[in-house]
């Protein structure tokens, strides 16, 4: 189980780690805390060094309730971090977070090596055919709406049976336009409750035997850790930890995170679990 990375053939065989870089004012974690060059590279440096195998630049917030801003804003936020990230770092991997086929190129073009989309094309009709021909892996996740209304959007009769179906067009879509690499996130606490991203979490290895497709894993920090232990996301990494070792377990081959040397050493910890019963 490979993708292509700028020639760089990535075995997803043994899981990796995903870095998460957000370069806007409101996520609901980190926000505003790297939009100056001199924080995100401190930030990318330290991903880098502890392990991370992606960093992920997102500039446009997809928390609930956040902020619509304009293209433009997205890819002033975006590009000069990217263009000094891939300057200071030649080597480093890195997948844009949007849902914008401009965006997308730009940062393609600029240098980085996967696109990341919350909507799996659904946001902008130009999405498949635009990464089908950059030829770079396509993270495609699950969700209903848009980060604006998709809180509104959590009734379903069967969550997994909707996610199962949702993943199985896209990707015959994906396929039809030549996309090869295909990462599928079943995106956790977009459009979905709590308790809806925990029946998804304990069906993980259902999915990923359906699909086909290596997944990626993103709990950090988020409501379904938070919430449920009746604290702030700033106290949300241990919590954190505890779902990205049952994901591990399941069969996750991407952990995306803001805390990076945790993930790490929980990917270690599962795959000598797994050799000490083989």
């Amino acid at each position: 189980m490979t993708i292509n990375c700028k020639g760089k053939l990535i075995d997803l065989s043994s899981p990796v780690v995903m870095g998460i870089l957000n370069l806007t004012p409101d996520s609901f974690y980190d926000g505003g805390k790297f939009q100056d060059d001199r924080f995100a590279l401190k930030q990318v440096e330290k991903m880098l060094f502890e392990g991370a195998m992606f960093v992920d630049l997102g500039a446009y917030s997809s928390r609930p309730n956040a902020a619509h801003i304009s293209e433009k804003e997205e890819l002033q936020r975006l590009m000069p971090v990217l263009h000094v990230l891939i300057k200071e770092f030649p080597e480093i991997l890195v997948s844009v977070d949007t849902f914008r086929s401009v965006v997308a190129k730009e940062a393609v073009n600029a240098g980085a090596c996967m696109v990341n989309d919350i909507s799996a094309g659904m946001l902008d009709d130009a999405m498949l055919k635009t990464v089908a021909t950059l030829h770079v892996p396509y993270i495609m996740m699950h969700m209903r709406g848009t980060p604006q209304t998709m809180q509104q959007k959590t009734d379903y009769d069967n969550v997994l049976k909707e996610i199962l179906l949702y993943f199985s067009e896209r990707t015959a879509a994906a396929r039809a336009l030549g996309i090869i690499d295909l990462i599928v996130d079943p995106g956790f606490g977009f459009s979905k409750t709590p308790e809806q991203s925990f029946e998804i979490l304990n069906q993980l290895e259902l999915l990923q035997t359906i699909v086909e497709l290596p997944i990626l894993a993103g709990v950090s920090r988020k409501s379904m850790v938070y919430k449920t232990l009746g604290l702030t996301p700033d106290e949300a990494l241990n919590g954190t930890t505890a779902l990205n070792t049952i994901a591990l377990q399941k069969g996750a081959s991407i952990l995306r995170v803001h805390d990076v040397k945790e993930a790490i050493q929980c990917i270690k910890l599962v795959e000598m679990l797994k050799c000490s019963g083989s």
